[in-house]
Formats: structure tokens, C-alpha cells, sequence
């Protein structure tokens, strides 16, 4: 017998970084989850099977925060918090599945906050903050405005600004 099953081998995820993520369906589970007021009384098959899935979303919205990461420099803040967000992702997800509620509902905050982590480096993507001025390079100073006198000042007035005008009597003794 033949067999016309083919195996894909994509070990660098090409495949993977171009197929868009069904974040509504992800989302929706997501609620739905986090909405629970204490056990639904679902079977235990059923809570590894949403917990599974939520395991799959988890690791797609993982990957594309990875590959949206690595566009900023390695010294960006944003950069630095996704790193610490997808490990603490890949060491939530090395844990066994369990069919309980309070599993599934783990599953489902890691999916949230992946998707927080994805928004916010999209965010600093999409929208690049001004570079600052190099340190060694002072910063460039600005000439004085001059204020505009009024009407009936006289001349020598309006060629002094910023200077408080002396009065006689000011009240000095």
C-alpha cells in the first residue's frame, strides 16, 4: 500500500509565522474560562481537551511574540520584558495538563497575557519613539525671546526686555 501522507518539517516556523492567529476564537475561550464563577462540573476529558487547546493558542501567540520581539534591539525595554514573559510562557506550559478547572483557567490567563505582550510590541513597532541626543553631544541652547512692550513704553524700555523696570519709591529706604 501507498500512502499519499506527507510530513511537513518546518523546525525554523515559516510556515507557522505566516499563518495569522484566530485571536477572536481565542479570545472567546479566553472569557468564557475566566468567566466561570468556581467548577462548571465538566468532565475531566473536557477540561484537558480546553486546556489543550488553550495550550495551542499559547504557543502560536508565543511565537509571534518571539518573532516581534526580535525586531526591536536587543536593549529595548519592550524587547526585555517579551523575553521575560515567554519564559515564564515556556515554563507554564512545561507543566502537565490537568483536567481540572483551575488548570484550564491558568491556561487561559497565559493566553491573555500573551496577547497583552503581543499588543504592546506591536504598539512600540508600529509607532517609534524619537531617538534621544547622544550623550556626548550638548544639547543645543536657544536665544532669549524677546517679550513685546507695550504700546507706551518708551525706547529704552523695549531695548531691555526681561529687566524689571525700576520705579521711583519702590518702597527701598
Amino acid at each position: 500500500m501507498t500512502s499519499t501522507h506527507r510530513v511537513l518539517h518546518d523546525p525554523q516556523g515559516h510556515f507557522e509565522a505566516e499563518l495569522p492567529l484566530d485571536r477572536k476564537t481565542h479570545q472567546r475561550l479566553v472569557d468564557a474560562v475566566l468567566g466561570w464563577d468556581g467548577d462548571p462540573g465538566l468532565h475531566e476529558g473536557e477540561y484537558q481537551q480546553i486546556a489543550l487547546q488553550l495550550t495551542v493558542a499559547a504557543r502560536a501567540v508565543a511565537g509571534d511574540v518571539c518573532r516581534t520581539a526580535d525586531r526591536l534591539p536587543a536593549d529595548h525595554p519592550a524587547r526585555v520584558l517579551a523575553e521575560d514573559v515567554l519564559e515564564d510562557s515556556r515554563r507554564r506550559l512545561s507543566t502537565a495538563l490537568q483536567g481540572t478547572a483551575r488548570c484550564v483557567q491558568v491556561r487561559a490567563r497565559l493566553v491573555r497575557a500573551l496577547y497583552g505582550c503581543l499588543d504592546r510590541l506591536t504598539e512600540k513597532i508600529d509607532s517609534p519613539e524619537p531617538s534621544p541626543a547622544p550623550r556626548d553631544q550638548a544639547p543645543t541652547r536657544q536665544p532669549p525671546t524677546r517679550q513685546p512692550a507695550p504700546p507706551n513704553a518708551s525706547a529704552a524700555a523695549r531695548m531691555t526686555p526681561n529687566t524689571p523696570a525700576s520705579t521711583p519709591n519702590s518702597g527701598e529706604k
